[in-house]
């Protein structure tokens, strides 16, 4: 597929429209199917029929409710639920068995999708899918304007607008880093335009359907304040992380309770302390805990990881020149490519952040980490799952040997390297 999108792009010669149409109608394809890559659709369908009759999705498991918790059954019976057992016994046992995690603007979108078909399952999946493709045009709308800004080639949004894993995984699976990255990128053109109140309230949209903007933060500082600590433009920072935070603040307010707080942070946690899957820089920490103490150390480990990508994201943001936005996109594609690669698990979905990122650089290793990728899905297998990890080599080999070179070989200038 991807030799067949090249192929397509080839002949096309990159005529704007042409490319445009094409990505929409492979896309509306997907439209009346059901996902058969991910379960996840199933929670986001539970989670959204839960809002619309008026419950706090984040207050318990589908398992509770299915098993009878008294905790659940004083708030919903199971039969008020359109489709209850069909959705559970689709989201699997562990899946059912956690609370939500997903922000508030995703669970508006599950809710919406709740609305357009009440009773049907399949209806509810086409409603999710407008809203991802509705979202995907948006990127394309944003993309070019930005792109245009950045005196950039515009043939460069194509490298996701036609990526089959982008399609696939988003489009196919009911993935919602589309709806994330396009606020993203709306974002960073409000930026671009000067209109950095509204860039803030975006942004704070963003971080409220995923989480993964939050890493970008610290970036915005030097962007905002090229001299430095109480510079031009130091005001104008404060107040737009005020504005990113108070919408953040004000997106998850109807939700907000101590039951709450516990139950989304302990969720959270598992994917730092619990899952895994995909990893690289990781896996090879658990090789070397298997060999010095003789035990999986994913709860040490799992709490040691993300204080390091926080100190080098904030290295990044410190020793960083941020005077442009292409160069503050950099800046963001190489922070959540160090995050993914210290990562406990890296679903595939989660490299459309990186993708979408360098069609505005110089950089392309993240669309060969969009092929690559797919490797991973060789750990699902008709007798159940098992990594190949001589596959996660290979992809993590090849995705980190080119990125290295894009950094520091390709662009090595004669006195020293400059990232």
């Amino acid at each position: 597929m991807f030799y067949g999108a090249w192929r397509v792009i080839e002949f096309t010669k990159f005529n704007f429209w042409i490319c445009a149409l094409l990505g929409i109608t492979v896309r509306v394809l997907f439209l009346p199917a059901i996902p058969n890559l991910s379960q996840d659709f199933y929670r986001f369908i539970w989670d959204g029929r839960l809002l619309i009759l008026g419950i706090n999705p984040y207050v318990f498991t589908p398992g509770q409710l299915a098993n009878g918790s008294q905790i659940a059954q004083d708030l919903i019976s199971l039969d008020t639920i359109p489709n209850a057992k069909a959705l559970i016994q689709g989201m699997g046992n562990l899946n059912a068995s956690h609370y939500s995690n997903y922000p508030p603007i995703n669970q508006l979108c599950f809710a919406l999708a709740a609305l357009f078909a009440k009773n049907s399952i399949l209806g509810s999946v086409i409603g999710l899918r407008i809203l991802i493709i509705g979202a995907d045009i948006g990127i394309l709308y944003f993309g070019k304007k930005l792109l245009e800004r950045l005196k950039m080639p515009v043939k460069n949004i194509f490298w996701y607008f036609l990526n089959p894993f982008i399609i696939i995984e988003l489009t196919g699976n009911l993935h919602f880093e589309a709806v994330m990255l396009f606020f993203v990128i709306w974002s960073l053109y409000l930026l671009d335009t000067k209109r950095w109140v509204l860039a803030a309230i975006t942004l704070g949209i963003s971080i409220s359907v995923k989480l993964v903007p939050l890493l970008f933060l610290p970036l915005f500082y030097k962007y905002l304040v090229p001299k430095g600590l109480f510079g031009k433009g130091f005001w104008k920072m404060k107040k737009f992380y005020w504005i990113t935070l108070a919408t953040i603040v004000l997106c998850f307010a109807p939700f907000v309770s101590k039951t709450f707080i516990t139950n989304f942070s302990a969720t959270i946690g598992l994917w730092f302390q619990s899952f895994e899957f995909n990893a690289s820089v990781y896996y090879i920490i658990r090789w070397i805990g298997f060999q010095t103490i003789g035990w999986n150390i994913i709860a040490t480990v799992g709490l040691i990881l993300p204080i390091v990508v926080f100190i080098c994201v904030v290295l990044l943001s410190l020793f960083r020149k941020y005077n442009t936005t292409q160069n503050l996109i950099i800046g963001m594609l190489l922070a959540v490519s160090i995050y993914f690669l210290l990562a406990t698990t890296v679903h595939p979905w989660y490299i459309a952040t990186p993708l979408l990122l360098c069609v505005f650089t110089n950089y392309r290793y993240a669309v060969l980490w969009s092929f690559m990728i797919c490797f991973s899905y060789s750990a699902y297998r008709p007798e159940g799952f098992e990594e190949n990890l001589l596959l996660v080599a290979i992809q993590y080999s090849v995705v980190i040997c080119v990125a290295l070179w894009e950094l520091l070989i390709k662009k090595l200038p004669k006195k020293g390297v400059v990232i």
